[in-house]
């Protein structure tokens, strides 16, 4: 069985582990231990941090398996993107050109520099194992952050998004890059990555890359290929986000040129479709009635839970009854409230 978790400092080797093996893009982990501590501690005090209105709190969640008590994903979620600053990204833009003289009209696209994103509520750091990736349980990773956001709105803006890895060559070269960003920066994009650290909200951003619409036509065709393409090791986030109701048409990554995913809270099936309900102690299931698998949350603090329990169907009911090692996995008992979603 597995449960999601917060981050504890006792995972700092864990996490390590899972740093060493994932990609090196900007939408994993911290890559070095000091960074993966400081992630941990800004996770900690935020949520044990009483918020009315969401600043720069980040949300580190870790899938834990309690058979061995080995940690097998994480996933994040910040509460406002770009705080102390603004995050970046490119807009997906069409220009209308027309020339009555030669009865020419067209359509051009052109990629716009701008902080739309900006205070968005931002998911990111989504890896699992390779023991866990075609299991429930990753939908349970991914979709656990959006289970607290609706336990705690107040935590949260009413819009999401979430940057995916783009594409990039064997040895972490980008088309996308090498086109565009290497050309104000100067350096590689791997370099530039480690130089920003990942963040899209930092001066030199905006001080280095074009301030007016880039040209997509103008771009060599490897660039424009990659643009919104997904890294191989996104594609399984890519599918649960899209399920989620999460788009991707209108923004891309700056640097490698990846999809940025975004929706209003409402469109989000998880926050839309979850449902509070009563815990009871399991019983018998009758004869012949499926089960249902759900992802089931209880506590919106530092001792929040997710696991994913399958059950008869709920809908039509006020309670869930839950079998004992789900019970002692959640930290819940009889007539404690928790909010389930179908997987």
């Amino acid at each position: 069985m597995y449960v999601v978790r917060p981050v504890e400092i006792a995972d700092i080797a864990a996490l390590e582990k899972l740093a060493a093996v994932s990609m090196p893009g900007v939408h994993t982990l911290p890559k070095t231990r000091d960074k993966i501590a400081q992630a941990i501690e800004a996770s900690i005090a935020s949520f044990g941090a009483n918020v009315d209105i969401p600043s720069e709190e980040s949300y580190l969640f870790v899938l834990e398996s309690l058979a061995d008590r080995r940690i097998v994903g994480t996933a994040s979620i910040f509460a406002a993107a770009g705080t102390n600053g603004t995050y970046f990204s490119f807009r997906n833009d069409v220009i209308q050109q027309v020339s009555r003289d030669l009865n020419i009209s067209h359509s051009v696209h052109a990629l716009t520099l701008c902080s739309e994103l900006t205070a968005y509520s931002q998911l990111s750091s989504f890896y699992v194992d390779d023991r866990v990736k075609g299991a429930p349980e990753a939908a349970l990773l991914s979709r656990a952050r959006l289970l607290f956001a609706a336990m705690a709105p107040q935590r949260f803006s009413d819009r999401f998004f979430v940057p995916l890895a783009g594409a990039t060559g064997p040895n972490g070269e980008s088309p996308f890059w090498d086109a565009l960003g290497r050309k104000f920066f100067q350096m590689d994009f791997l370099d530039a990555e480690r130089t920003i650290g990942g963040a899209r909200n930092r001066t030199l951003i905006v001080e280095l890359m074009p301030h007016y619409p880039v040209y997509v036509p103008l771009l060599p065709g490897d660039a424009q290929a990659v643009m919104g393409q997904i890294h191989p090791s996104g594609e399984l986030a890519f599918g649960l986000l899209t399920e989620e109701g999460f788009e991707a048409d209108e923004y891309i990554d700056i640097f490698d040129g990846g999809p940025i995913l975004q929706a209003h809270k409402h469109a989000l099936r998880t926050i839309t479709s979850s449902m509070q309900r009563r815990v009871e102690p399991s019983r018998p299931s009758r004869a012949g009635e499926p089960a249902v698998a759900y992802a089931v949350a209880a506590n919106a603090g530092p001792r929040f839970r997710a696991a994913v329990v399958s059950v008869p169907a709920i809908e039509g009911g006020t309670a869930i009854a839950l079998p004992p090692d789900v019970l002692d996995a959640l930290q819940v008992a009889e007539g404690d409230s928790v909010l389930c979603a179908r997987i």
